[in-house]
C-alpha cells in the first residue's frame, strides 16, 4: 500500500485546511486509515482514524469537534478537515494505514499502522 498525502500549507489562526491522502497499490486490503502529526520537538500524535468498509471514526480528544476525518472509497482517498486552526496545530501531518483489524486502544497507537505517507506540513500563524 502506498500513501500520498497532500494539502498542507500556511494558514492564519482561526482558518481551515483540508488534507487528503490517496492510497494506491493494494488499497483494497486496507482496514483503516488514520492521520497523525508530529510537531517540532514532540512525539508523533494520533489525531483520527476511519475504517475503510463502514466509516467508523475515532478521534483524539485534543481535536474532537475541530477535525473531521472522512473517506471516499471510489477515490481510495481519506480526508482530514481541520477547522479553527491554532498555532499549536503546526506540525507535519502524516496519513497511515493498516490492513489488520484494530481494537480498543490500538486505534490510537502509531505502531499499529504499518503503512505511512511522506507527510505534509501545516503551519498556522498567529
Amino acid at each position: 500500500v502506498q500513501l500520498q498525502a497532500y494539502g498542507g500549507g500556511l494558514v492564519q489562526a482561526g482558518g481551515y485546511l483540508r488534507l487528503s491522502c490517496a492510497a494506491s497499490g493494494s488499497a483494497f486490503s486496507v482496514y483503516a486509515m488514520a492521520w497523525l502529526r508530529q510537531a517540532p520537538g514532540k512525539a508523533r500524535e494520533f489525531l483520527a482514524a476511519i475504517t475503510w468498509s463502514d466509516g467508523r471514526t475515532y478521534y483524539a480528544d485534543s481535536v474532537k469537534g475541530r477535525f473531521t476525518i472522512s473517506r471516499d472509497n471510489s477515490k481510495n482517498t481519506v480526508y482530514l478537515q481541520m477547522d479553527s486552526l491554532q498555532p499549536e496545530d503546526t506540525a507535519i501531518y502524516y496519513c497511515a494505514a493498516t490492513t489488520d483489524a484494530l481494537y480498543g486502544a490500538g486505534w490510537y497507537v502509531e505502531y499499529e499502522y504499518e503503512y505511512w505517507g511522506q507527510g505534509t506540513e501545516v503551519t498556522v500563524s498567529s
